[in-house]
């Protein structure tokens, strides 16, 4: 058996959660194609005849520290690296970004296996690119193995999945067979609404919200939730409510189907929208909303 902790890694909006959620077979990360959609390190534990293999997914690194919220990102992402047993590195495309030089330092601080990864590869028309350009990152970083995959056409995780196994340590798994994350069904509802919130409203409130479970109660066939939707603006508040309460209505909707699916159980869902002003320019404030990792 093998088992190990194994770092997605890569600039935000690569499709690391899109990874992890079809390396595990069920969806524990939010997804969306707004960039930093993830603000967390989430755990997925995917368990085999061949062993554990227990997936960190995490914020986009980037150099973009003008926020505390942007800060706790970039902080998130980078302790990522350690304590893990194995970095995949997910670009998309066949090109260097400038701040890939960065993330060459870290791996080379960390001086962990990499699997670099090369995403949506089905968009890629003349293979022999794909080549030359794995000669140049041949030249750039001795990579343990490189591999051109499509997290969303699920093109080669197969072939991914075993490299990284054969890359984890030997050892017993470190958690139950059945668990597929560390975080609470609480957890997981917030960052559901919050999904249904970034895919809604797009460009017009692109960092600006977080999502508080303010009460979560189990019932033997129901489970009621409360949670609060914080923005800073009372302008922002309106965009988020919509006209007639339509656009609430609709993040409702959608997000207590996905809990539903997720809890195995019908949902009572109540939003709220409330103001807290400047949170994520304010280290307390972040905090209090449970930016902690």
């Amino acid at each position: 058996m093998h088992c190990g902790y194994v770092a997605l890694i890569g600039r935000p909006n690569v499709g690391k959660s899109t990874l992890m959620n079809h390396l595990l077979g069920q969806k524990i990360s939010i997804t969306s194609r707004k960039p930093q959609t993830t603000r967390h390190r989430i755990l997925g534990i995917n368990t085999t005849e061949a062993g554990q293999a227990i997936y960190m997914d995490t914020p986009g690194m980037h150099d973009n520290e003008k926020r505390a919220l942007n800060r706790y990102l970039n902080r998130t992402a980078d302790t990522t690296l350690a304590g893990v047993d194995v970095v995949v590195w997910l670009i998309d495309g066949l090109f260097w970004h400038e701040y890939d030089a960065a993330i060459f330092k870290k791996l080379e601080q960390a001086g962990l296996p990499v699997i670099l990864a090369v995403n949506k590869i089905d968009k890629v028309k003349d293979k022999d690119t794909i080549l030359a350009f794995f000669a140049d990152a041949r030249k750039r970083y001795p990579f343990a193995h490189m591999i051109p995959v499509s997290a969303l056409k699920k093109t080669n995780l197969d072939l991914l999945e075993n490299l990284i196994m054969k890359l984890l340590p030997e050892a017993a798994p470190i958690y139950p067979a059945d668990q597929i994350t560390d975080r609470p069904e609480r957890f997981l509802c917030a960052e559901i609404i919050r999904e249904k919130l970034t895919r809604r409203l797009g460009d017009e409130l692109p960092y600006a919200l977080a999502v508080e479970i303010e009460r979560y109660e189990e019932q033997p066939t129901l489970s009621k939730i409360y949670a609060i939707i914080w923005v800073e603006r009372s302008s922002q508040k309106s965009i988020v409510i919509g006209k007639d309460g339509e656009m609430l209505k609709k993040v409702g909707s959608e997000a207590r189907h996905d809990m539903e699916k997720l809890l195995d159980q019908k949902v009572y869902l109540q939003l709220w929208v409330k103001i807290k002003q400047g949170w994520s320019d304010n280290e307390r404030a972040l905090q209090s909303l449970g930016f902690n990792d």
